[in-house]
């Protein structure tokens, strides 16, 4: 979801920094993720309280975790799913709302985890079931993103899925220094821009006044 860096060289691309080209000029669409948080570090490195910090009424507050919540062998980071996860959302929601602003809830894009057999395996575990219950619990609008980008890599295939990741022969990226890249996690410019415009039609087929502003 986060802009990345030095994007004229750089061919990773982050769903959220490629959305706005899915809104009119009537809404600025401001982009606070950043890579490789998780709940946990997003609230104790203070990015969170700088959101909070200038929210105002009416704004809304697009809310994906749970890929970097799952690192169990980094401390700064892990949550677990059903207990620090959850309440970590739960305070997004509910400080968001004290602010009068409108919190969405967007469970995380998957992975392309294809077994030898051709099926696209989860790697999420209990996060985006977690977040489903808070969404439920607490009236939150939730974007089953997980969901969404599973049919995605599954419509391309183990093979051409590679295209909506970062999947370079060496040589080839200089961003890489001409070596080998493979990800199978982060987007490229083709896999974001399909990603943001599945997150667009979605919010499209909610009750929330933000669909005004999204063009498809």
């Amino acid at each position: 979801m986060a802009n990345k860096v030095k994007p004229e060289e750089n061919p990773e691309r982050g769903w959220g920094q490629l959305f706005p080209m899915f809104l009119t000029d009537d809404i600025k669409f401001d982009n606070r993720a950043v890579n490789g948080r998780s709940t946990k570090s997003f609230i104790e490195t203070k990015l969170w309280v700088a959101v909070y910090n200038v929210l105002k009424p009416g704004d809304y507050v697009f809310i994906q975790f749970g890929h970097n919540d799952g690192k169990v062998t980094d401390s700064t980071r892990y949550t677990n799913p059903h207990t620090a996860y959850r309440y970590n959302l739960i305070r997004f929601v509910n400080e968001t709302r004290k602010k009068g602003a409108i919190p969405v809830l967007f469970s995380s894009i998957t992975r392309r985890t294809f077994n030898k057999e051709g099926v696209l395996i989860d790697s999420h575990r209990d996060y985006p079931l977690e977040m489903r219950l808070v969404a439920q619990e607490y009236n939150v609008p939730f974007i089953d993103m997980q969901y969404y980008t599973e049919t995605l890599e599954q419509s391309y295939g183990p093979e051409k899925s590679k295209k909506l990741h970062l999947h370079f022969e060496a040589g080839v990226i200089p961003y890489y220094k001409n070596e080998k890249y493979e990800d199978n996690t982060h987007l490229s410019v083709e896999g974001a821009t399909a990603v943001a415009k599945i997150a667009a039609e979605e919010l499209k087929k909610t009750k929330l006044d933000l669909v005004k502003y999204i063009k498809l």
